[in-house]
């Protein structure tokens, strides 16, 4: 009967041992951050403010969620080594205490990060951001801007074909009118400008004489 208390008590302690000591690297690591959403307008950069903390040299890891599309954006452990993907190379800079800046946001950058610290020990422990992404106004009024003044060169294009096309209309319906006439007008004329251009001789005293 003793035998038995003291294993029971042996396994409690055992037991006991453990759990504290999951609980010692669950709480070897630790994330903080002042602000979990975040509200950018595009071509402007967002900076990720986290402060890690945990026993060793820990792994970073972001990642970027959307919908559908998950992708990692980069890994590093601070002083050893950083590796980003090559999609964000020339936009992402990472920081030694788990901070990330993003720089030169579009619009397809919205969406939610998240940070995932992990020891060598193997436990974990992550964070989320959601980051909203706003268009500029400036970039709208570009876009109608051009778009209006596609619009003038396209009617201007327009009332130069109109303008030719009536010219053209106009010459053939000219050079039809002159096919039209008749081809004897002119010399039906020619007798009586004859007749009309030379003198009468009828009441001259030379004509009386002969």
């Amino acid at each position: 009967m003793w035998h038995l208390r003291l294993w029971d008590v042996q396994d409690v302690a055992v037991f006991l041992s453990i759990t504290l000591y999951m609980c010692h690297l669950a709480g070897a690591i630790s994330i903080h951050s002042p602000q979990r959403s975040l509200t950018r307008s595009v071509q402007e950069d967002v900076f990720f403010s986290v402060d890690v903390a945990s026993s060793g040299i820990p792994t970073i890891q972001w990642t970027f969620m959307s919908g559908a599309v998950s992708r990692t954006i980069g890994t590093w452990q601070p002083g050893v080594s950083t590796n980003i993907t090559e999609d964000y190379s020339s936009r992402v800079q990472p920081y030694d205490n788990g901070s990330m800046g993003l720089s030169d946001l579009r619009l397809q950058d919205a969406g939610y990060y998240v940070v995932t610290v992990t020891e060598a020990a193997g436990s974990s422990k992550d964070a989320g951001f959601v980051l909203k992404v706003n268009e500029v106004l400036y970039e709208d009024l570009q876009y109608l801007s051009v778009s209006a003044l596609a619009l003038a060169c396209l009617a201007g294009l327009l009332m130069l074909a109109m303008w030719l096309l009536d010219k053209a209309y106009r010459r053939i319906v000219a050079w039809r009118r002159r096919r039209k006439m008749p081809e004897n007008d002119v010399t039906e004329l020619q007798p009586l400008d004859r007749c009309q251009s030379e003198p009468r001789h009828e009441n001259t005293p030379e004509a009386a004489q002969s």
